[in-house]
């Protein structure tokens, strides 16, 4: 079936058009508290941001012009590419450490974030693998075996890094990609029960990971230190009431809640848009999950069906935690909120992953 034949989903287009301009409108308003901040410059980083809207922009429609194919294809290749991009972390001149981690590189011009290629090279090469062994996915060879050696892999990788949060992404999206594909209940329970074990063994061994935990289970008793963001982000909540008070009006953005513009911008977009903003917000999001599955349920073979579940899976997965952090429903992490967040890497990455599903809406069996 020729992509002249059809245009790109229109349900699809509308939610990633919604998501993309709020984010950034969100994003300006939030940017606006780094004025409070000694050296910080709203202007460069709205630039920073603006200039990464662009290309991601750019990427989308690119994508979106580059038949889905070419990725099942060069599944590999891809992937390899995005363990060098990552390996480049270790090379302490080009490694830029924040907050007692190492996950940016720094080339001088710019910087970037390796995993967040990782995370849609997974999915690319998850999904070509289930094109390639498809029932075999029920026989604990080519399914469980497989998806247990390829997040080791990942975990290896990312657990170097003090990646964590990536790491948990990553390992959910795919489980819920072989769980699609047709994976035996008792090798998800297996599987589930390994995931749960590796969490659990992160947070014993790693002093941040037990801090958050502790932090989530009594929030407040430590309120000017560990849950000082949390508590701020509830009052930030708590105060936009029903309707909010108003775009660029938020209190708690100048110097009273820590990384506005970052982790915490979902709090911010509470207090200016109120609970009606923040349900539109999610709102957006789980538009963007309805257009996508109904892209997969009509995809034209495995491969595409597959990417269409896992990068669905990554987007809700990756935004809720973000905001359910927020709102002190699971622990701290430092994930972004998707299309919103500051951070040209996830922006411009998330916007060519969808531009590939925009690819696959083209050939989609339509009625």
């Amino acid at each position: 079936m020729s992509k002249n034949n059809h245009r790109i989903d229109k349900l699809l287009l509308f939610s990633i058009a919604l998501l993309t301009i709020g984010g950034f409108v969100i994003f300006v308003s939030a940017s606006m508290g780094l004025l409070a901040e000694n050296g910080a410059s709203f202007g460069s980083v709205a630039i920073k941001q603006t200039i990464s809207l662009i290309i991601g922009i750019a990427a989308f429609f690119i994508f979106a012009n580059i038949k889905y194919t070419f990725w099942r294809k060069s599944a590999f290749f891809v992937l390899v590419f995005a363990f060098v991009l990552n390996l480049i972390l270790f090379i302490p001149q080009l490694s830029l450490y924040h907050g007692g981690a190492s996950r940016w590189v720094d080339l001088g011009f710019m910087t970037f974030q390796p995993s967040e290629f990782l995370k849609i090279a997974f999915i690319i090469y998850a999904a070509a693998w289930l094109q390639h062994i498809r029932d075999s996915v029920k026989t604990f060879k080519h399914g469980l075996l497989a998806l247990v050696v390829l997040i080791a892999i990942f975990s290896a990788l990312l657990l170097a890094q003090s990646d964590t949060d990536t790491l948990v992404i990553i390992a959910f999206t795919g489980l819920v990609m072989f769980v699609v594909a047709g994976m035996p209940i008792r090798h998800i329970a297996v599987f589930g029960a390994m995931l749960v074990g590796l969490v659990l063994a992160v947070i014993v061994m790693r002093p941040y990971a037990l801090t958050r935990v502790e932090t989530f289970l009594n929030r407040g008793s430590d309120t000017q230190g560990a849950g000082y963001q949390i508590n701020q982000s509830l009052i930030a909540i708590g105060s936009g009431q029903l309707m909010g008070r108003g775009f660029g009006q938020s209190i708690q953005k100048f110097g009273y809640l820590p990384q506005p513009t970052d982790d915490s911008i979902f709090a911010v977009a509470a207090e200016e848009f109120g609970f009606v903003g923040g349900i539109a917000l999610v709102g957006l999001f789980v538009l963007l999950a309805i257009s996508s599955l109904r892209i997969a349920v009509r995809s034209p073979d495995v491969f595409a069906g597959m990417y269409c579940v896992g990068i669905t899976a990554l987007i809700i997965t990756e935004s809720f935690m973000n905001m359910s952090a927020m709102l002190g429903l699971v622990p701290l992490s430092g994930v972004p909120l998707l299309f919103v967040s500051h951070g040209g890497t996830a922006l411009i990455i998330v916007l060519g992953a969808t531009g590939i599903l925009a690819n696959i809406s083209r050939y989609s069996q339509r009625t």
